[in-house]
């Protein structure tokens, strides 16, 4: 965080942060770009697209996060899947009702929890559940970087999360897994996980940084 770039080019680290967090949850979703490629606008892949317009309508989902949480899914699901489902599905829980509401009563006006035990939680239940049609897990990432955004955790919004879960997918994937057992060993080997990928994503902060100062 005291990286020169952040001091005059703060922006620009930002959103590039930011689209590697989208090319990085649409890879996990299998879908894979090259950055250049997609920095280029060269890839019309609907489930890159959505990664893409989830990435930039966080910052306007913030402050609703914990207000209103299934509204928020909702809206992340309709800019995340546009183009890969039915209209008519968009925003449309297809079960786990139930599991939606405790997870929306944790996180609506939630101070306590300790925000990146909190983010971790958001994403395991969203990713095992998978109660949206198409790329349910872009949804679950995102709504897991707005906890971290919203509750001060990450305020600027320059942790690639989704790039530290890429870089330790296979960990990622079995973590995720052992989760969904319910056991304490799942949870832990999860929130294990969960601390790996927000320090991988923090350090591409240094990478973005030394980049946006070459450029100028």
């Amino acid at each position: 965080m005291r990286h020169r770039a952040l001091r005059r080019n703060g922006g620009q680290v930002a959103a590039e942060a930011s689209l590697r967090a989208a090319v990085a949850s649409a890879a996990l979703e299998g879908n894979r770009h090259e950055l250049d490629d997609v920095r280029a606008g060269t890839v019309t892949d609907p489930v890159l697209q959505g990664a893409l317009r989830v990435a930039e309508g966080l910052g306007g989902l913030v402050d609703l996060w914990p207000r209103a949480p299934r509204q928020v899914l909702a809206k992340l699901h309709v800019l995340a899947a546009r183009g890969v489902v039915p209209a008519d599905h968009l925003g449309r829980l297809t079960g786990g009702a139930e599991r939606i509401d405790a997870l929306a009563g944790l996180v609506a006006g939630n101070e306590e929890t300790p925000p990146l035990l909190l983010a971790a939680i958001v994403h395991a239940e969203l990713i095992t559940l998978r109660p949206f049609d198409g790329p349910a897990g872009v949804v679950a990432r995102a709504a897991a970087r707005l906890t971290l955004i919203g509750r001060g955790f990450d305020p600027r919004g320059l942790v690639a999360v989704e790039a530290g879960h890429l870089a330790r997918e296979p960990e990622y994937v079995g973590s995720a897994g052992a989760y969904a057992t319910g056991t304490p060993d799942g949870v832990r080997s999860w929130l294990r996980h969960y601390a790996a990928a927000i320090t991988a994503g923090a350090g591409e902060i240094t990478t973005i940084g030394d980049q946006v100062l070459a450029t100028v």
